[in-house]
């Protein structure tokens, strides 16, 4: 039960992680929006999620750090960040 429970809350991390740094990225970035804004949101969103969630697995499985330290948290969130911008500059 235990180790489950490390699993959900990884995964309720990264999503809040995600969700927030790709939803910010979309709601600060300049320029105006074209298209329907919430499919576009709710990508950003899912986006900056997904890009948490590899950085972790990613430096997990080449030895760079172990879960639950603060590089890990550390990398999600700049990699989440970086990928919600990046895209949020292609698409608006």
């Amino acid at each position: 039960m235990t180790l489950l429970m490390g699993v959900t809350m990884g995964f309720l991390a990264f999503l809040l992680i995600g969700g927030v740094s790709g939803a910010s990225a979309w709601i600060f970035y300049p320029g105006k929006s074209s298209g329907s804004k919430p499919i576009k949101l709710l990508l950003a969103v899912f986006l900056g999620f997904i890009a948490a969630i590899a950085s972790s697995y990613l430096g997990q499985y080449t030895g760079f750090f172990q879960s639950g330290q603060m590089l890990e948290w550390l990398s999600a969130i700049v990699t989440s960040c970086l990928v919600g911008c990046t895209y949020t500059a292609l698409a608006k």
